[in-house]
Parts: structure tokens; sequence; C-alpha cells
């Protein structure tokens, strides 16, 4: 089996090539390739993935590539982590934002829009040139914004499925609270990608006993926290948000504090320069502590397991990823890119049936579903006005005075990435 990462130089990739060696008997990698065009950052992660598969004894072979066509040719699938204008625009993404009151975030709001504008296109070649070497593999994406690029790359038939680590993260708190086996825990996890909610969390599978009601009564507190959202709302709602929601919950209180302290995008440059340095320890051979706080925690296993079903049904029957609605949430498009449950196999993933969603939420989701559609748009055909409509349809943004400063600003900033700007 061959796979091969596109944006195998990130920082990332040491947290996905400890799962891979250590869930070898699950995901049997014969051949991993790492392309990257940073060719100094390339050799840093590489050596310390080699060195983690030699101290694991794993016996598969790690190559590196800067040729993206050599690197993804007979592969099985290709996993897709890269960010595009890199950690400067990121910090773009989080500053201009705030200057007109609003979310500077790399996935949502005006940041992610800008994100989603420098990524489609870059992806969408990426795919095309998979599907001249291989039109059978199976692409993964984890690059956000998930739910936009997903939905590009299967729009443009490439056989693709999105992936994030927020459920997969829930899963493993929900499962330290209740002192279980992560495996047995399934969570009812229904929404779009960073815009998602667990109304049910069962033990044993998806016909198992709800006890997200005993959650929120015996651990309301703790789970308040991981959130940074107050209890008092969590059991209101009655469901456990992603902490994504909190940009939607709490706006205002996000933006005074993301004014008041240095954006995230500084942080993890600062984390990322160190993380290198010590990459090339040659005396490293596994990630590093300080890898858990860059992001992506359990990245790998869900990559893995994902991987492992889409290739040959060994992995976890249900999974949350990120695929085509098909009915399932049936006041959004069939075309819609949803997150949910689904069962995967080598066929693709099949969601899960979901009840009837709150309005409360399904509101929301219609909502963001449509700006989706309008970024996607815009991503796709270029043009200031696809932007300001995006940015219009937008519930963290909705004026047009926000939506026409904030188009503006956003095409200064990544005019170099942008091909119509």
């Amino acid at each position: 089996m061959k796979l091969t990462v596109v944006g195998g130089g990130s920082t990332y990739t040491p947290e996905l090539i400890d799962g891979f060696a250590r869930l070898r008997d699950t995901l049997p990698i014969e051949e991993l390739v790492l392309v990257d065009p940073a060719a100094e950052r390339l050799e840093l992660v590489g050596g310390l993935a080699r060195r983690i598969f030699a101290r694991q004894a794993h016996p598969g072979r790690i190559v590196t590539t800067s040729d993206l066509d050599a690197g993804v040719d007979g592969a099985d699938a290709v996993l897709l982590q890269l960010r595009v204008g890199g950690q400067a625009a990121r910090e773009q993404d989080e500053t201009w934002p705030l200057e007109c009151g609003c979310i500077g975030q790399e996935t949502t709001g005006a940041g992610g829009l800008a994100k989603a504008l420098r990524t489609v296109p870059v992806v969408l070649d990426i795919a095309e040139r998979v599907r001249r070497t291989n039109p059978r593999a199976w692409i993964i994406d984890f690059t956000n914004p998930v739910g936009i690029v997903t939905r590009a790359l299967l729009q443009a038939g490439h056989r693709a499925v999105g992936l994030c680590n927020v459920a997969i993260g829930l899963q493993r708190t929900f499962a330290t609270l209740l002192g279980t086996d992560p495996k047995d825990v399934h969570l009812d996890h229904v929404g779009l990608n960073h815009l998602t909610w667990e109304t049910g969390v069962r033990l044993g599978g998806p016909e198992g006993a709800n006890v997200l009601p005993k959650l929120l009564a015996e651990h309301g507190d703790t789970l308040a926290d991981h959130l940074r959202l107050p209890r008092p709302l969590l059991d209101r709602l009655g469901v456990v948000p992603s902490y994504y929601l909190r940009y939607y919950y709490a706006h205002d209180e996000v933006v005074r504090e993301l004014r008041t302290k240095p954006s995230r995008a500084a942080e993890v440059a600062a984390m990322e320069r160190e993380l290198l340095a010590m990459y090339g320890d040659p005396s490293l051979d596994e990630k590093p502590a300080l890898l858990a706080k860059r992001g992506g925690a359990f990245y790998s296993e869900a990559a893995v397991d994902l991987a492992a079903a889409l290739l040959g049904g060994t992995g976890s029957p249900y999974q949350v990823v990120n695929t085509l609605n098909k009915g399932t949430l049936p006041f959004l498009p069939d075309d819609a890119v949803i997150e949910v449950q689904a069962a995967v196999g080598p066929t693709g993933p099949t969601p899960l049936p979901v009840p009837d969603l709150d309005p409360l939420y399904a509101g929301l989701v219609a909502n963001v579903t449509t700006y989706e559609d309008l970024a996607l748009e815009a991503a796709l055909r270029g043009g200031r006005d696809r932007v300001f409509r995006a940015l219009l349809a937008h519930p963290l943004i909705g004026q047009y005075e926000y939506a026409d400063t904030l188009t503006d600003r956003l095409i200064a900033h990544n005019r170099e990435h942008l091909a119509w700007a």
C-alpha cells in the first residue's frame, strides 16, 4: 500500500507518522511519500519520520520529494494537509477582520473565506494531477476550510472525503469522563465542518444508550470549561456544541479577546520554529511533547481509521466525515457537504440517518451552507462581487458596510494568491 501526504513538510506530520507507526496492523503501509515544496523543512520532517518508523520497527519505506507528480504516482490514497501562503497568510486572516469588529479566524468568517479563495484552486490542481496518475486513488482532505474544499473536490468528480479532528477529540474527552474506551463511544454528530453539535453520546454504537444527559449533569462544568462557554448555556441547549460555535454564541466577547492578545498564527509560528529545531536533532526518534500544543490532536488516529476503511474495509465501521448530504439533512441540497457519522467502506462513506434537527441548529446550518455555496463560487470564478456576496451572506458579518470593507481588505491582503485579482 502506498500513501502520499501532500504538505508532508508540515510540523503536523510527525503526529501522523506516529499514528502510522503505532497502528500499522490497521493500515499496513509499504511506502509513505511526503511531498512538499519547502525542501529544508521536508528534510527535517522526513528525517524524524524515518527515525520514528525505525524506533517502532515499522517496515515501511519513507520517501521525501518536492515532485508532486512523482509523489502521487501509484498512490492508493493521498492526504492533503497544505496551507497556501503559510503562517504569514494565516496571520493576516486572523488580524485584518478585527479592524471591522469581526472575528479574525483562519477557517470561519472573512479569514476563512480568504483561506478558501487561496486554497480551492491549488487543491483542485493537485487532485487533477492525482486523477491523471491514478483515478481510483482516494483523496482525504484535512486542509481547511474542510467543508468548502471537500465540496470543491466532490463537485469536480474526485473520490474525496473530508476529515476533521474535532469529533475524535470530543470522543476522547467523553471517554475519559465516562471512564471507558473511546472505541465504545459513538457520537450523534451533526452539522457542517466547524459548525457541529453532539446531540447524543451513545455507548456501544449507533443503537446504544444515550448518556449525554448524564455527561451534562455530572460533568457540565468540565465540558463548559473545555468549550469556553457558560455552563448554563450547555444546560439550556442540552447538546455539546463544537468549540467553533463560540465564535457564534459569544462573538463580541471573542473579538474583544482577540484584540488584546497575540494571534494564534504568531503563537504557532514561534512553536513551529522550536519544533523544526527539535526535528533536526538526530537523537530524536519520537514526536515531541510540544507537538500536542500545535493542534491537530488525534489527527493520526482519525486519518488511519479513515484510510483503512476506504482502502481495505478494516477501519471502524462508523466514522465522522465530511461528505455529500444526499438527503441526510432534508433542508439542505443533496450536493451540500455535511459533517456526520457515516458507514465507511471501500465504496466510500454513507451518512447514517439523522433525526430531525432542532430549528435552532438547522437555521444556522442552512445559513452557513448558503455562505459556503457562495464562497465556493467565488473561489472557482473569482471577482469582487462574488467575494462581497459571500461575506454578506455569512452570519458573522451580514452588514453591507462590513462586507464591502472586508472585501477590499481580503483582496488587498491576498492579491498574490488570487489569479483574477
